[in-house]
């Protein structure tokens, strides 16, 4: 008989037995901890329900009588995203650049991860809320919004990608004395130029996304068309823009994945 096994069976993902018995008893535990001292008033829930209900059968059948203030709503967010799409790219080259141990010295390394990380920091709908208090209402709120935004995916991802470059043509361009520019676009950038258009391409669908939610807080687009139907109880024509929403989130996801596929 053989001493190995037949068949293969997956390890576990703790290999101690006492190790990973007590980390489910541990967090069997806090989940039993947070749901008995968590603050949940079950009477408003339970109210909660019968708004809904309310909500819901006020929304049916969804109202497009007033396509045109849907369709004004829809292209300002267009345009708050291809905006905020060119500006964050933009801004986000160079940044990753900085953020870019092989390529950047340490001090400018370091400023260039600290962008990232204050971009990163903030969920879109506070940095939205911080801009329409300096800025006011309207779409400059939500383009400011989804600059920071695209700065802390795209910076960051690709300065990712720069660290990954292949470094002989670097020294091979730094040993023949080219400046650091031209080792910057004859040998850097071609590198990155695939993966650079592929988080652009990504990231204008995720800012189309993102701009319905920044609205909501009064950064412009179909948002703040969104949440004035909410406010005036028009809730079939609510339905209808988030109908509206919902479809052209799936057409740009399958339009954004299929270039990014082609470019890839």
């Amino acid at each position: 008989m053989s001493d190995h096994p037949d068949t293969w069976s997956r390890p576990p993902f703790i290999a101690n037995p006492w190790l990973r018995w007590a980390t489910y008893i541990g967090l069997a535990v806090y989940v039993v901890w947070v749901l008995a001292t968590i603050p949940i008033d079950w009477g408003r829930v339970v109210e909660g329900v019968e708004r809904a209900g309310r909500i819901f059968g006020g929304a049916f059948p969804p109202s497009f009588e007033r396509s045109g203030l849907l369709i004004d709503g829809f292209l300002e967010s267009i345009k708050i995203a291809v905006l905020a799409t060119a500006g964050g790219v933009a801004l986000s080259i160079p940044i990753a650049f900085m953020a870019a141990r092989n390529v950047a010295p340490m001090p400018v390394f370091y400023l260039g991860r600290a962008f990232i990380i204050v971009a990163r920091s903030f969920h879109p709908v506070i940095v939205a809320i911080i801009f329409v208090k300096a800025v006011g209402f309207g779409p400059f709120a939500g383009v400011l919004t989804l600059v920071v935004y695209s700065i802390g995916f795209v910076a960051k991802m690709l300065a990712e990608r720069i660290e990954e470059i292949d470094m002989g043509q670097v020294e091979a361009m730094r040993a023949s004395g080219a400046p650091f520019l031209s080792t910057l676009f004859y040998a850097v950038f071609p590198q990155i130029m695939p993966r650079q258009i592929g988080l652009t391409i990504y990231q204008l669908d995720s800012n189309l996304r993102a701009s319905a939610v920044v609205g909501i807080v009064g950064a412009g687009g179909i948002g703040a068309t969104l949440a004035n139907a909410f406010g005036r109880y028009d809730y079939d024509f609510a339905l209808a823009i988030t109908i509206v929403i919902v479809a052209v989130i799936l057409v740009s996801e399958g339009v954004s994945g299929y270039i990014r596929k082609r470019v890839g």
